[in-house]
């Protein structure tokens, strides 16, 4: 049904239009098709990392159904070992390594694995310093860039949780709604390194940059234009439980934590 998808010509006014899911969390598999079809792409390849045992992810099917080759990253050895049992690792070229990610590491990490310039897709979900790793990446040099935002910061304000290299998202704060970066700020990043936000998918967890020189006909948007304000009810309470808080309610839970303001360059209350 996914390939049948992915050759279905439609008519698409946002990236959204395109969703649909196979290995993705959510619809995430159909907009990399139609991205991967739209953008100039140099490269069948891609880097992953933060996939856990890669039974959901945002480039399974990419390997599966187009044949690319790629880069597995996660902090689990178990997780790596689960992945590397699988049949589909010995049928198609994926390279799965352990490692907890790192600005500090991130480049000889991908280096080391063979990847350096031009690269087909990167998708980074780390739940914490996704915006600080994404900043130091310059081993690779990708079309399409995929990062996981978190929408409780808003549209406007370009904030990330202060970078701290042993960063885990369960330990910085009991309601698991305490990490990564604003789309503001990773769009001032996104111009920053030479890309275009050309928008999230539907639930609000992913958002979508595309190198200014392989955009083709896709339309850039501003933050603004493209944020999604999640509904999903993930927050926790200090014993550890789903609270299935939503809303606002969220934001006010971690109200006044500090953030960093990638503007201004200093750290605020949120």
């Amino acid at each position: 049904m996914g390939k049948l998808l992915s050759m279905q010509a439609r008519e698409i006014n946002s990236i959204q239009d395109a969703e649909f899911k196979v290995f993705s969390q959510y619809g995430d598999d159909g907009i990399i098709q139609y991205l991967i079809k739209a953008a100039t792409i140099r490269s069948h390849s891609f880097v992953e990392f933060g996939v856990e045992t890669y039974v959901e992810s945002n480039t399974r099917f990419l390997l599966i159904n187009n044949n690319w080759s790629g880069l597995v990253l996660d902090g689990s050895d178990q997780n790596i070992a689960y992945i590397r049992s699988d049949p589909f690792f010995w049928q198609h070229h994926l390279i799965a390594n352990q490692a907890f990610i790192t600005a500090e590491n991130i480049n000889s990490l991908l280096t080391d694995a063979g990847f350096k310039g031009p690269l087909g897709l990167l998708s980074i979900d780390i739940d914490g310093n996704d915006y600080w790793v994404w900043k130091a990446i310059d081993a690779v040099d990708a079309d399409i860039v995929v990062v996981e935002y978190n929408s409780l910061f808003g549209p406007e304000r370009p904030i990330t949780v202060p970078y701290q290299p042993d960063f885990v998202r369960s330990k910085a704060h009991y309601s698991y709604l305490y990490f990564g970066a604003s789309l503001a700020a990773l769009c001032d990043l996104a111009t920053e390194k030479g890309y275009s936000f050309v928008g999230c998918n539907s639930t609000g967890v992913n958002a979508y940059f595309v190198k200014n020189t392989q955009l083709g006909s896709l339309k850039p948007l501003t933050a603004a234009e493209g944020y999604v304000y999640s509904k999903f009810r993930e927050g926790r309470d200090p014993d550890g439980n789903l609270t299935y808080a939503t809303g606002d309610d969220r934001i006010a839970v971690i109200r006044g934590l500090p953030v960093f303001n990638t503007r201004t360059q200093s750290v605020e209350p949120f």
